[in-house]
């Protein structure tokens, strides 16, 4: 089998369609199509099945793609190691959300400068669902997880935790409970709320504050952006949750929250067997997330 081919239904399995696929290959989607007909052929069994306006995978197609990741696996490590001789380095994609690349990406740069991996990293901040799929464009995706949540169990992708990053409450400081350094989460019902976009960790808190305490939180503005909530807070129109090592402003005062376990869990996503370069910088993930909680 070619593995040209197998690539492209790799790409199919994580783009779910042949158009996407096209895109993302800088090809027509006849020919996508016309090359996987050819690998079909090759296999000797069908791939793709209709499913009424849609193409999906057979299983065998499913199970040609587990094959595909061991094949393609194992091309990228004899090409990274053939491009080692040549010249010495090696890419490494990585994405990571923002405010988890403020506090592990520095460290993973000084570890990387002179080994010969470049790292071309870029922000990726989407919910946790969305994060595994985003290994068709990366070598490794870095995203986070309310502590409840459960990991990410696919046959195709594997997990190395990182960190688990305690969230807190932050109040203006010049708020009745700025004089504390905890709360408890029944003393919040009657607050103004301002939170991040549904799906993502510190809004799954919001939940659990909302399940003890049986009053559904009040939120007043929703806001991606960490900097700007903490502004906000600290204009005194309202309260948040965010991560402890994303405290920054001088207006606001972290307190710890109490009567809910309130935490984010980092995670590092990688395909099984990856290439030494892929694996040694999540390696040096693991001991920026180490040192990030040892300070």
């Amino acid at each position: 089998m070619d593995v040209k081919r197998l690539r492209l239904l790799r790409e199919f399995a994580d783009r779910g369609s042949v158009g996407t696929v096209a895109d993302a290959m800088h090809m027509t989607p006849s020919a996508v199509s016309q090359q996987l007909k050819v690998l079909a052929k090759e296999a000797g069994v069908e791939l793709l099945e209709q499913d009424g306006r849609r193409i999906r995978l057979t299983d065998a197609g499913r199970a040609l793609v587990l094959r595909a990741d061991d094949v393609i696996a194992a091309v990228e490590r004899a090409q990274e190691e053939m491009e080692g001789y040549r010249s010495g380095r090696t890419t490494v994609r990585l994405a990571m959300f923002p405010s988890g690349a403020a506090l592990l990406l520095p460290g993973v740069l000084d570890r990387t400068d002179g080994s010969g991996i470049d790292v071309h990293a870029s922000e990726l901040d989407v919910g946790y669902p969305d994060a595994a799929p985003a290994l068709a464009d990366h070598d490794i995706v870095v995203t986070h997880r309310d502590e409840r949540t459960a990991p990410v169990r696919l046959p195709r992708v594997e997990v190395t935790e990182l960190m688990r990053e305690p969230v807190d409450v932050v109040v203006a400081v010049d708020s009745a409970f700025a004089a504390r350094d905890e709360v408890e989460v029944g003393e919040l019902a009657d607050c103004d709320w301002i939170s991040v976009e549904g799906g993502f960790p510190v809004d799954d808190v919001l939940l659990s504050i909302s399940a003890v305490t049986g009053v559904a939180p009040r939120v007043t503005q929703r806001m991606l952006d960490f900097a700007t909530i903490e502004s906000i807070v600290a204009a005194d129109h309202g309260i948040a949750l965010i991560p402890r090592f994303a405290v920054r402003h001088p207006g606001v005062k972290p307190l710890t929250l109490k009567g809910v376990r309130a935490a984010r869990v980092y995670e590092a996503l990688n395909r099984p067997a990856p290439r030494k370069a892929v694996a040694a910088v999540v390696g040096d993930l693991m001991v920026s997330a180490e040192r990030a909680l040892g300070r």
